[in-house]
């Protein structure tokens, strides 16, 4: 042992670096072969732990809060835990968040053994479950003595740096077993540009911006993941130029400022931003992925000269320029590139167009225009907006965000129910900024027994929740009337109380513009929960219309879609406008 090192317990090594990490609270379900790790977490009292009502949840809530601080983690037990998560980790791989998943694990004994033991197939089987988790993972390690040092700060730097899930495998018989370990804290860096390509590519990209007569700037979700927020305003600043965002990275810059130019999505885009970037002769994306469900069903046209930009290369033209960080990349380009001369000014800001006339939506029974105007009208500067796949989503696409929001959805992998386990982490993460969260009572169903976390830990979100009866997406894509779109009708309003008797939480039940508008002027000092009665056929128009896009994609031309009145279709829309 030298000056430089300690001896630790190979599970109190695993929560310091989780806590070096920036890591502060740690999320999951207690199991058998997790239990010793959870004893060293109780003791050492830091990280904090927030148990859930399930792993999945869990999954949920680290991800959330891993989207507010850069790095979340959850701990499970073996096979049943690992399964149940594996969900909820699958999405933090598609949207590109950095989720620790710590798995406590069969004994080595056992292992080595051969041992047949609970949660697992008793099939003799070995490392099944560490090779499900490494498809949706960038980098999996079963702990051991001898190797725990290395790979706990492998896969802690890998899922940070690459902004990915990551799983460690904990074996129940070994976290008490002391090792020498650094005594040095972790470093969480990205590596160095290659100074020859970092130069090269800066002088690609000023050649092309130098020239340029009409460039501009697309958003994807890395944009966000990667910070990069500042210093793309920086670039646009000061060469004047538009940026679109797609729904992914929703809020990542201003919304107010002159520079931004709306959400791009194909087809489905605002025309402002449609034309920026689909006519732009130097295009710069960030992070940018062709998904159907962001580009407007590939409705998309991007420029074949378009300038990508990834973590770690940028394509410019036929050159792939590696080894070097989107950051630094763009810190030369702001440096070098020269301000414009002649470049027109940008077009001023785009007012929300309103959908109906002003006093028409204060008034009356609730619709979407109306429900979305009034949340227009109640947001304010810093809040955290959490929406559902769907409904909500696509309700809170159409919102002007204030500055310094933050917006969080799961537009990729879409798994309903998402929100309110991710509402959790967000609120662990930052329980000082006021918290909407925009959910139906279908995804609702699926996790709302999280709701019972919430309370117990006295976090104090809005909670607006539409009652219409079922799954509004599905029946805008199929099924409009079909029973397997129903749910059981809750008493959601009474759920707080049922969870949590001593609750301080106020539930309402809203179904006209004036309730709503009276619950949204009263103090919130605690947790508000508003259910809100909509039709089941009043659907926001762009769900509605990406509804039948999707059917169309899915089902082809022959699908049942095109029978009559099987969608959801914009005449209600209009009806009740």
């Amino acid at each position: 042992m030298t000056d430089d090192t300690k001896r630790m317990a190979i599970g109190d090594f695993l929560l310091r670096r989780l806590e070096e990490a920036r890591i502060e609270d740690i999320f999951g379900v207690p199991g058998d072969f997790n239990l010793e790790l959870m004893q060293q977490l109780e003791d050492s009292k830091s990280p904090n732990w927030v148990g859930n009502c399930n792993e999945l949840n869990a999954a949920y809530a680290a991800d959330g809060y891993a989207r507010l601080t850069g790095l979340g983690a959850l701990i499970v037990t073996n096979g049943v835990g690992a399964l149940s998560a594996m969900n909820g980790i699958a999405g933090s791989y598609s949207e590109h968040v950095p989720v620790i998943c710590v798995c406590g694990s069969l004994p080595l004994k056992a292992i080595e053994r051969d041992l047949m033991m609970h949660h697992t197939f008793a099939d003799g089987s070995r490392n099944n479950f560490l090779r499900a988790l490494s498809e949706i993972t960038a980098a999996q390690a079963q702990l051991t003595p001898q190797n725990a040092v290395t790979e706990i700060d492998r896969v802690i730097t890998t899922a940070w740096q690459q902004k990915l899930p990551a799983y460690l495998e904990l074996p129940s018989d070994i976290a008490y077993l002391e090792i020498e370990v650094p005594g040095t804290p972790i470093v969480l860096a990205l590596p160095a540009s290659d100074q020859e390509r970092l130069e090269s590519c800066t002088r690609a990209i000023v050649a092309r911006l130098s020239v340029a007569e009409a460039p501009a700037i697309l958003l994807d979700a890395d944009a966000e993941r990667l910070g990069l927020a500042g210093e793309v305003t920086a670039l646009a600043g000061k060469l004047g130029l538009p940026i679109a965002a797609m729904s992914t990275c929703k809020g990542v810059v201003d919304e107010t400022s002159p520079n931004f130019v709306g959400t791009y999505s194909g087809a489905g885009s605002s025309p402002a931003a449609r034309q920026a970037v689909e006519k732009s002769d130097c295009l710069l994306t960030f992070g940018f992925r062709r998904i159907d469900s962001t580009t407007g069903f590939f409705s998309d046209a991007l420029p074949a000269t378009a300038i990508h930009f990834s973590n770690f290369s940028v394509d410019v033209g036929h050159e792939n320029y590696q080894a070097v960080t989107t950051r630094d990349v763009l810190h030369s380009v702001i440096e070098t590139v020269p301000s414009p001369t002649n470049r027109g000014s940008l077009r001023p800001p785009i007012a929300r167009q309103a959908t109906t006339d002003s006093a028409a939506v204060r008034t009356g029974k609730l619709t979407q225009v109306a429900y979305w105007e009034s949340v227009q009208r109640f947001l304010r500067e810093g809040d955290v907006i959490v929406a559902e796949n769907g409904t909500s989503t696509a309700g809170t696409a159409g919102l002007q965000l204030p500055p310094n929001c933050t917006y969080i959805s799961q537009a990729v992998w879409g798994s309903i129910g998402y929100s309110l386990g991710s509402l959790l982490g967000t609120l662990v993460a930052a329980p000082d900024r006021r918290q909407l969260l925009f959910i139906g009572d279908g995804s609702f169903q699926l996790t709302a027994q999280e709701l019972s976390t919430i309370l117990r830990l006295d976090l104090k979100p809005v909670i607006f929740l539409i009652n219409n009866g079922g799954y509004t997406i599905e029946r805008t894509i199929l099924g409009k009337t079909a029973r397997y779109n129903d749910v059981a009708n809750w008493a959601y309003a009474t759920l707080p109380k049922a969870f949590c008797p001593n609750t301080t939480a106020r539930s309402f039940v809203v179904s006209t513009v004036e309730a709503l508008e009276d619950v949204l002027a009263q103090p919130h000092d605690t947790l508000v929960f508003l259910e809100v009665i909509m039709e089941p056929d009043d659907a926001p128009t762009s769900l509605i219309r990406g509804g039948h896009s999707s059917a169309d994609l899915d089902y082809g031309p022959r699908g049942p879609q095109h029978q009559q009145d099987m969608q959801i279709s914009e005449n209600f829309t209009r009806r009740t406008q």
